[in-house]
């Protein structure tokens, strides 16, 4: 890749300019996959089937319930990906949507995908007429948070709760 990585670790607006970020089908399901595995291994997910991450996605994509993108970058190949959800927002009686999983590969960072991505999605929100994007990430994943702040994105002073079922 010619754009060279700035040394605050922001990529180069050249770097930035020539990521590609476009819609993933059918056709994307085994890069997806690898990439959505990826992030699964970031996160430290045990996922018992192989075939588990790749069956998710075509479930998603194939029945429309979520949009997945898919960032590229010359030389380097597809690197990243990122994927919402729609959902409704009762405090704002309006649509919004859920940037769930959001991922680039270490061959990929500080390319400008991930920010690409992220931009990428907004940019469709706000076409869509949507009131708002919601996102979460790791206590210590830094680099996300300061991303995500940099775009914009506002930490709330919600908290937030899971209750496992044992699925």
């Amino acid at each position: 890749m010619s754009g060279q990585a700035a040394q605050d670790g922001r990529p180069s607006p050249q770097a930035e300019s020539e990521v590609a970020v476009r819609t993933a089908g059918e056709a994307d399901l085994d890069v997806a996959a690898e990439l959505f595995r990826g992030y699964l291994d970031f996160y430290e997910v045990d996922v018992e089937d192989p075939g588990g991450p790749r069956a998710f996605l075509a479930e998603r994509i194939g029945k429309d319930e979520s949009l997945v993108l898919l960032a590229e970058v010359p030389g380097a190949g597809t690197v990243g990906f990122a994927q919402v959800y729609r959902a409704f927002s009762s405090l704002t009686l309006s649509t919004a949507w859920i940037l769930n999983d959001l991922y680039v590969a270490p061959s990929g960072r500080r390319t400008g995908a991930g920010r690409a991505l992220l931009r990428e999605v907004l940019r469709r929100a706000r076409e869509a007429g949507v009131a708002g994007v919601q996102l979460e990430t790791a206590y210590d994943n830094h680099v996300a948070q300061g991303l995500y702040e940099a775009e914009g994105f506002v930490r709330e002073e919600f908290h937030v709760y899971f209750h496992d079922l044992g699925r």
